[in-house]
C-alpha cells in the first residue's frame, strides 16, 4: 500500500535523499543541485509493532466542524477589482486624513486610535509613523501632556498608541493623576472612560513600573463597579465589558477589527469614510483569506493524514485561524499559508506523542527526525511512516524554496527547531508514563520549547522573504529572548486552558499541577500564580518591542501575536483541541461571513 499521497510526492517536493544531522548551512549551490524528485512509497507490511489497539490511548477528540467541500464552496466574493477599487479611494482620504498637519493633535491621535482598531493601520504605518514623530517633536504636546492641561482619557490614549507604535514614553505623565499619600484620586472612578483607557495603557507596561500595575489594580476594580451599577451610557459600558474579558493589547487585530467596526458603527460621531474604508477591507482580506484557506484545504486533503491517522485531531481550520492570528495582511498570503501547513504537521505529531504513540516508538520517530535521514523510515511502525515523510517533505521543500529564492540553506536551522521539539514531546511523554511530576522550573523549561513555538517563529522568520542576516541566523538558534517569551506565554495560555483535559487523559504534568506539587497551594492559588507569570513575561516581550533586536520589525510583530492568538485561543478552554460554539462563531466572523455593507 502506499502510505505517500501522490500529491505530497510531486515534483515541488524534495525526497529519497539525506542530509544528515542538522550542521551549519553548506554551499548554497549543494542542496538546490542535490534536489532529487522520487517517489517514496512504504510497505505498510514492512514494519510492525506488537501493540494491541485496546493498549493505546484514545483523547476521544471531536471530529472536524469544518469539511473540504464547505472551505471549497466558498465564494471569495469581495475579490473582485470593483470592490478593490472603491477601497483604493476610501484608503486615500483615510490617507490624506492621517497626512493633515492642520489637525489638532489630540484629534489626530484619536483618529489613528480609531484607523488601528478598525483594521486598516496596516495600510499606513509610515504615515501613521511621521504623524506621532510630529506629536513627539511638538512643544505643544509635551507640554499639555506633562502638566494639568489634558484629560485622563487622552494622557492614557496617547501613552497607549504611542509605545503601541514603538515609542518608549515616560509613565511620569499619570504622576498628576495621583493624591498627596500617592494613591490614585478617587474622583476618577467617576469618569469611566477616562478609567478604560487608563485600564487598557496599564498593559503596556514594562518590569518595575509600578504606577501602571497600580492603575491596573485601581481601573478593575472600579470598572467592575460601573459595569455592576451601570455606571456611563450603554456604548462605553459595551466597550468596557468588552476589555475586561480581554484587554485590546491581548487580542487578535482581525477579531478586534470585526468587533470594533460594528461597534464604530453605533457612534453618532462616526466618520463614515472610516466605516465605510474598514468594512470594504476587511471584506477584500477576508476574500483573501478564503482563497488561502481553500488552498490549504486542498492540501489538506491531498496529504491524507486525517484520513490514514484516526486518532489525531482533523484541525486543519483551527490551525489556519492560528496563522490568521498571528499575520493577517492579504499580501503575506505565502507566510500564512507555510505557517498553516507547520501547524498542521505539529497539532498531528503532537497526537502521536500524547496520545498514540509507545515511548519505543516516540524514540525511534525522535531519533529519525534528529538525523534527517529518510532511510530511517524503514524501522519506523507504520503510522509514523506518513508522518515522518509528511514533515521530510515538506520541510524539505521550505529549504529549497529559500536556496532558490535566496540563495540561502535554512535546512540545519529549521531541523534543529523540529528535532529539539520532538525531545520535549519526548520528555513530557516519559514524565506521563512514569507518573512523574517534574519540579515547576524543569517543567517550565521543557514546556516552553514543547509548546511548538520555536518551530513556528523559525519558520515564520525564513518566510517572510525578507533580508536574512547573520546576527539574526546567531539569535535563532540560540533561542533568543523574544522567542523564548512568545513560546512562555503560549505554554501558559496553554497550561490554563487545557490542563483539566490533560489531567482527565492521564498526562501528569502541567505548569498547574507542579506548582501545586511543589509549594503545596491550592488549585485557585496555582491558577493565579501562573496568571500573574504570564502578565510578568508579557511586560518583558513589551520591552522587546521598544529595545535594540536582531530582528526586523515585522518578526517582532509576529512573535507578540504568537502571544495574542494564545491568549484568544485558551481563553475559554482548549479553543484547538476542543473547539466549541464560541471558537466556531469567531472562525465564522473572522473567515467565513463578511460584514453587511
Amino acid at each position: 500500500m502506499t502510505l505517500v499521497n501522490s500529491t505530497l510526492l510531486n515534483s515541488s517536493f524534495i525526497s529519497n535523499f539525506s542530509f544528515g544531522k542538522p550542521q551549519k548551512p553548506e554551499g548554497t549551490n549543494n542542496l538546490l543541485l542535490r534536489r532529487i524528485i522520487c517517489p517514496i512509497r512504504c510497505n505498510a507490511t514492512t514494519t510492525t509493532t506488537n501493540v494491541n489497539a485496546s493498549e493505546r490511548k484514545s483523547a476521544n477528540y471531536q471530529p472536524n466542524l469544518w469539511n473540504y467541500d464547505f472551505l471549497q464552496s466558498l465564494k471569495c466574493d469581495h475579490a473582485d477589482i470593483r470592490y478593490e477599487d472603491k477601497a483604493k479611494k476610501l484608503l486615500e482620504e483615510v490617507r490624506r486624513m492621517i497626512k493633515d498637519e492642520n489637525t489638532d493633535i489630540w484629534i489626530k491621535l484619536e483618529l489613528i486610535d480609531d484607523v488601528k482598531r478598525l483594521g486598516i493601520g496596516y495600510s499606513f504605518d509610515m504615515e501613521i509613523g511621521e504623524a506621532l514623530h510630529r506629536c513627539l517633536s511638538s512643544e505643544t504636546f509635551i507640554d499639555t501632556i506633562t502638566h494639568n492641561h489634558r484629560s485622563l482619557h487622552e494622557t492614557a490614549l496617547s501613552f497607549r498608541v504611542l509605545r503601541e507604535y514603538g515609542y518608549d514614553v515616560t509613565t511620569d505623565i499619570f504622576e498628576r493623576f495621583k493624591d498627596y499619600n500617592g494613591n490614585f484620586k478617587a474622583i476618577l472612578s467617576r469618569d469611566v472612560k477616562g478609567m478604560l483607557s487608563l485600564y487598557e495603557a496599564s498593559f503596556l507596561s514594562y518590569e518595575g513600573e509600578q504606577i501602571l500595575d497600580e492603575a491596573k489594580a485601581f481601573t478593575s476594580f472600579h470598572l467592575k463597579g460601573a459595569l455592576k451599577e451601570g455606571r456611563s451610557n450603554t456604548m462605553i459600558l459595551e466597550q468596557v465589558n468588552h476589555a475586561m474579558e480581554l484587554p485590546l493589547h491581548h487580542r487578535i487585530q482581525r477579531l478586534e477589527a470585526r468587533w470594533y467596526i460594528e461597534s464604530y458603527a453605533k457612534r453618532k460621531d462616526a466618520n463614515m469614510v472610516l466605516l465605510e474604508a474598514a468594512k470594504l477591507d476587511f471584506n477584500i482580506v477576508q476574500s483573501t483569506l478564503q482563497t488561502d484557506l481553500q488552498e490549504m484545504s486542498r492540501w489538506w486533503k491531498g496529504m491524507g493524514l486525517a484520513s490514514k491517522l484516526s486518532f489525531s485531531r482533523d484541525r486543519l481550520m483551527e490551525c489556519f485561524f492560528w496563522t490568521v492570528g498571528m499575520v493577517f495582511e492579504p499580501q503575506l498570503s505565502d507566510l500564512r499559508k507555510g505557517l498553516t501547513k507547520v501547524a498542521s504537521l505539529i497539532t498531528t505529531i503532537d497526537d502521536v506523542y500524547d496520545v498514540y504513540g509507545t515511548l519505543d516508538e516516540l524514540e525511534l520517530f525522535t531519533a529519525a527526525v534528529e538525523s534527517w535521514d529518510v532511510k530511517a523510515v524503514q524501522v519506523l511502525p507504520d503510522y509514523m511512516k506518513i508522518c515522518f515523510l509528511a514533515l521530510y517533505n515538506t520541510v524539505n521543500e521550505f529549504a529549497y524554496d529559500a536556496l532558490k529564492e535566496q540563495g540561502q540553506n535554512i535546512l540545519p536551522y529549521l531541523t534543529k527547531a523540529w528535532s529539539n521539539m520532538l525531545k520535549a514531546f519526548l520528555e513530557e511523554a516519559k514524565w506521563s508514563r512514569d507518573k512523574h511530576v517534574p519540579k515547576f522550573d524543569d517543567y517550565l523549561n521543557n514546556a516552553w520549547v514543547s509548546v511548538s513555538g520555536v518551530v513556528i517563529l523559525t519558520h515564520a522568520y525564513f518566510l517572510l522573504n525578507h533580508s536574512i542576516t547573520k546576527e539574526a541566523l546567531q539569535s535563532l538558534e540560540n533561542y533568543h529572548a523574544l522567542l523564548r517569551r512568545s513560546s512562555t506565554i503560549f505554554r501558559l495560555c496553554n497550561d490554563l486552558g487545557t490542563s483539566k483535559a490533560e489531567l482527565e487523559r492521564g498526562e501528569a504534568a502541567s505548569s498547574i499541577v507542579c506548582y501545586m506539587r511543589e509549594s503545596g497551594a491550592s488549585e485557585e492559588g496555582a491558577y493565579k500564580h501562573i496568571r500573574r507569570l504570564l502578565n510578568e513575561t508579557w511586560k518583558k516581550m513589551n520591552k522587546d518591542k521598544v529595545s535594540q533586536s536582531p530582528f526586523p520589525k515585522p518578526f517582532i510583530e509576529i512573535a507578540i501575536n504568537l502571544g495574542r492568538i494564545s491568549q484568544c485561543t485558551y481563553q475559554y478552554g482548549d479553543g484547538h483541541g476542543a473547539p466549541d460554539s464560541t471558537v466556531e462563531n469567531r472562525i465564522r466572523s473572522l473567515i467565513i461571513e463578511p460584514i453587511a455593507i
